[in-house]
């Protein structure tokens, strides 16, 4: 019989998610996340291999946390399209205030591992491609209710103001980083949304 985990491994995932979404991933020492997670060396190696193992794990957790809520905001249709995208952007801003630190924002894992690690590792661009790729559908979805209804301008392909949105939201997650505060976050929201709503 197995012998049980003295340890929730979700948590530990949790924990350490956390310290690379603080430090990055190169930044984060093996000694960093033994202190996140309450976890031995010996028994961080036993459970999840390596480092990069479990940044994966992170990484993935993330991704599908914070989408899956996202996209339960998109996918409300009691409520019009434009409300819905933003209700999407006052989470955002939601995110951006809780994780504030001394003035500076957390922003946003994926992001932060896009610009770090996308380029040169094929594992984390995939996970960030995965995520991409169902965050954009999402807003393409509700965009294009918005224009069947009349309040997105019909001009642009939903997909293409999908992807505009996305990058203005992560453009949203690097300011908060830089220290811009959320009077001009939300107004980087509104002026995103004013571009093609009617």
């Amino acid at each position: 019989m197995a012998r049980p985990r003295e340890f929730d491994e979700v948590r530990a995932v949790e924990a350490a998610m956390r310290q690379f979404w603080l430090k990055g991933y190169e930044a984060t020492s093996t000694q960093d996340l033994c202190a996140a997670t309450g976890l031995g060396r010996s028994s961080l190696y036993n459970t999840f291999s390596s480092k990069h193992a479990l940044f994966l794990r992170a990484l993935t957790h993330y991704t599908q946390s914070m989408t899956e809520a996202q996209v339960a905001l998109l996918e409300d249709a009691a409520q019009p399209a434009v409300t819905r995208l933003e209700a999407l952007l006052e989470s955002v801003l939601d995110i951006e205030e809780a994780n504030r630190h001394d003035g500076w924002g957390i922003g946003c894992l994926g992001v932060n591992s896009t610009v770090e690690l996308a380029g040169h590792d094929p594992a984390v661009a995939a996970v960030l491609g995965r995520d991409q790729k169902r965050r954009i559908a999402a807003l393409s979805d509700t965009i294009a209710a918005g224009q069947r209804s009349g309040e997105i301008s019909g001009t642009h392909r939903p997909e293409d103001l999908a992807a505009y949105l996305n990058a203005a939201i992560a453009g949203m997650r690097v300011a908060a980083q830089g220290g811009a505060d959320r009077r001009t976050l939300a107004f980087i929201a509104a002026t995103a949304l004013e571009a093609f709503v009617n």
